[in-house]
């Protein structure tokens, strides 16, 4: 059985010492997974630092390990960033975990001209607490260190500015002629790439993501949903870097 992994607060860990799983998570551990005592499981701050090690206390509300191993996980020379068109229904759920799940560092929630839903100031904070729990439990799921990081939505005019301070841009559309396969991708620094809404993007956000150095390219032969687009791109992206690194 693969062993469970839960997020808390790590203060400075050492071998042979111990480390109590308390709050949501330690409840969680205790009363829903029914962690017991023996048993192995993982803790981490969710920031690249973790410890494994057997359950030596078990209560109604925490668990507490005897710390066998310390893991730390350094972050990679590049930064992906998912720059996501608001999607309807469950397919925020879904782009974020699948995000989440391949590795992505920062997810960007971005107000679309034609995205369907639409985030008024009442229910930001709402809607970042969302996917940030997603992306929480997406990283406990499939055992990352690392938890992304779930950034407050921005306009169009403010991914214009950003697209300027990283070290390539993908803008998805399926009107592309260059695919991403032609890209330059670089083995370090920031690489963003933006996933439009389900009715695409307007000409004039792809005119404002190009003037602003942005990569407009091609990644399948069909047109995407749009939680499934990004995560293409994230495998597509990170199998480039990897080859041109090598």
């Amino acid at each position: 059985m693969t062993e469970p992994l839960f997020l808390s607060f790590l203060d400075d860990p050492q071998l042979g010492g111990r480390v109590t799983l308390a709050g949501d998570e330690g409840r969680h551990a205790a009363q829903v997974r029914r962690i017991r005592l023996g048993e192995v499981i993982w803790i981490s701050d969710g920031a690249g630092t973790a410890v494994r090690g057997p359950v030596v206390e078990a209560a109604k509300q925490q668990v507490t390990i005897e710390v066998a191993e310390v893991v730390h996980a350094p972050a990679g020379p590049v930064r992906y960033v998912a720059v996501q068109a608001l999607p309807k229904g469950d397919r925020a759920q879904q782009a974020v975990e699948m995000l989440t799940e391949l590795g992505v560092d920062e997810i960007v929630p971005w107000q679309a001209e034609r995205s369907v839903v639409k985030w008024s100031p009442d229910r930001v904070e709402r809607g970042l607490t969302k996917w940030r729990a997603v992306a929480r439990e997406a990283a406990k799921q499939s055992r990352r260190f690392r938890v992304p990081i779930v950034s407050a939505p921005l306009t169009t005019a403010e991914l214009a500015l950003r697209i300027a301070q990283t070290a390539l841009t993908a803008v998805l559309h399926e009107t592309a002629t260059d695919p991403i396969a032609g890209l330059d991708v670089p083995g370090s620094g920031e690489i963003m790439f933006i996933v439009g809404p389900e009715g695409g993007l307007t000409d004039d956000e792809v005119a404002t993501f190009e003037t602003a150095g942005g990569k407009v390219v091609l990644i399948a032969d069909t047109v995407l949903r749009t939680s499934t687009a990004g995560v293409v791109a994230l495998a597509q992206l990170q199998a480039l870097s990897a080859r041109d690194a090598g």
